[in-house]
């Protein structure tokens, strides 16, 4: 089926979570030195970062707090989502209770688009997660203490 779809017609769509505490996972130094490199202690916060892919990119960015469920997940699909697609798209979602939201599919249908989901455990599918890896190791390298700064970074990720 995958040799029938057109890839100007996808829409790949996820979501991540960001951290205040991410700070970076590898690091250079002088041979026979140690690596050293500040860590944040205590208290991280957290926040989601929602998106789609397109093959001419990133579009429909979503920031929120919380964790991703029926109602939150709606919520983007009509408010965020609706207005970048256009007849005849398909949105390729992962296979979670979330992204089964009734309405999810009628709204889709209404707007001439199609919902295809992804088979269970397989996220590699999911065009958008070397995105989120770029966007997750950007924050890391960041290594931002405050929610503002986090949300900057991202912004400097988005086109």
């Amino acid at each position: 089926m995958q040799l029938d779809l057109d890839p100007q017609k996808l829409v790949f769509t996820d979501a991540t979570g960001l951290r205040t505490k991410m700070v970076r996972l590898r690091g250079r130094a002088i041979r026979g030195e140690c690596c050293r490199a500040g860590v944040l202690h205590g208290h991280s916060q957290t926040t989601r970062f929602a998106g789609a892919l397109r093959l001419s990119g990133i579009a429909a960015p979503f920031g929120y707090d919380g964790s991703m469920n029926r109602n939150v997940f709606l919520s983007y699909v009509e408010e965020v989502l609706l207005p970048i697609l256009q007849p005849g798209d398909i949105l390729v979602i992962d296979n979670i209770p979330a992204h089964k939201a009734s309405g999810v599919r009628d709204t889709m249908e209404r707007m001439g688009a199609k919902l295809m989901f992804l088979p269970p455990d397989r996220p590699v599918f999911n065009a958008f997660e070397n995105a989120f890896s770029k966007l997750e190791t950007m924050s890391r390298a960041g290594a931002e203490k405050k929610i503002d700064a986090l949300w900057d970074s991202v912004g400097t990720f988005m086109p």
